[in-house]
């Protein structure tokens, strides 16, 4: 029915409002009595084979709704029942932020992609924190990052502000050094500056009585050296892991007409890359630490894939839009038959 019907409609207007008015669409529809019910009936795959343990967190499932997506935590708790074993919410910065100015996301539907240039659009963290209160029992990730308006040498200030404000209200962190829609924001991803951010976050989290997870989003941008550098900022800072990967500034092998837009792009592009930087990390560390995957899961297959590249996780963004939810339930009931 979403691919048939639902998507050829909601693909015919503005990519923004579309997201805008699908929001509004499953919120309502989840006041109505008895619908939250039905949907988890048709999309929720309950078994212990699913369950994940990993930092100290068990995951119901290891299908996970990437960032991007929730950025202001307006919709967790409705989008949980489609059956994800996480919601990671933001990405959320200090102060309140317009993003970039408008129209700044494109459906490249020849490629199966989206592009965006967003610009970490969002409330601000206090915001949002006040809506974080009303979780009911959802697996919260906390994506933080910059203000656009932050020089990069200030930089972890904005980074302990949001990860202080969160602490209480998120199962995990994930810092965000890696969108190519904040200026000079990817150049935090270098060695010297990244190990300062991780480390004084670490430290600060070492204080608190239950520390939380701490996870880096990387780009699928870095280099073979690059992402060498990467295992050793992790081992030298003891976070708990990386999400890989964000979107690409990458346009090989694009048709649509949307394909010169400037913005990361995500989708079925980015499939192979993402493997390959996963399955480069998890080899190259001899998998020290658990991975996210996430970048181009349209199928089961696709699924797989990264989990035999070496991912612990996975995340759903734009497979999500393109596919529907019930992608999530096919990976989730694959899983079950893969171990039976």
């Amino acid at each position: 029915m979403y691919k048939l019907i639902i998507r050829p409609l909601l693909f015919c207007f503005d990519p923004e409002k579309v997201h805008y008015f699908t929001f509004s669409a499953v919120r309502f529809i989840n006041k109505i009595p008895f619908v939250s019910s039905i949907i988890k009936n048709v999309y929720q795959v309950n078994d212990k084979k699913l369950e994940r343990n990993l930092f100290g967190l068990t995951f119901k499932n290891p299908v996970g709704l990437a960032a991007g997506f929730d950025k202001d935590a307006k919709l967790f708790n409705e989008l949980n029942n489609f059956g994800f074993g996480f919601i990671e919410i933001g990405t959320l910065t200090p102060k309140p932020q317009e993003g970039n100015p408008k129209k700044r996301l494109f459906r490249l539907k020849a490629d199966k992609a989206i592009i965006n240039r967003m610009g970490f659009n969002n409330g601000g963290v206090f915001e949002a924190v006040e809506r974080l209160k009303k979780n009911n029992n959802v697996l919260i990730g906390g994506n933080i990052g910059k203000n656009k308006i932050t020089p990069n040498d200030d930089a972890v200030e904005d980074y302990i502000i949001c990860f202080n404000a969160l602490f209480n209200y998120v199962d995990y962190f994930v810092v965000n050094v890696s969108s190519p829609n904040t200026p000079n924001l990817r150049a935090l991803q270098d060695k010297e500056p990244l190990t300062k951010l991780l480390q004084t976050l670490q430290n600060l989290n070492k204080e608190k009585p239950n520390p939380k997870p701490i996870l880096l989003k990387i780009a699928p941008d870095l280099t073979n050296e690059q992402l060498l550098d990467i295992i050793d900022i992790v081992s030298d800072t003891k976070i708990d892991g990386v999400i890989a990967t964000n979107t690409t500034i990458s346009r090989d092998g694009l048709h649509d007409i949307n394909k010169t837009e400037i913005g990361g792009l995500s989708g079925k592009p980015l499939t192979n890359r993402s493997t390959e930087v996963i399955r480069f990390l998890s080899e190259k560390s001899n998998k020290a630490f658990p991975i996210i995957g996430v970048g181009g899961i349209h199928t089961v297959d696709d699924a797989l894939e990264k989990l035999e590249a070496g991912a612990d996780l996975i995340q759903l963004y734009t497979g999500f839009i393109y596919e529907g939810p019930n992608l999530i339930k096919q990976i989730n009931k694959a899983l079950i038959k893969k171990e039976d």
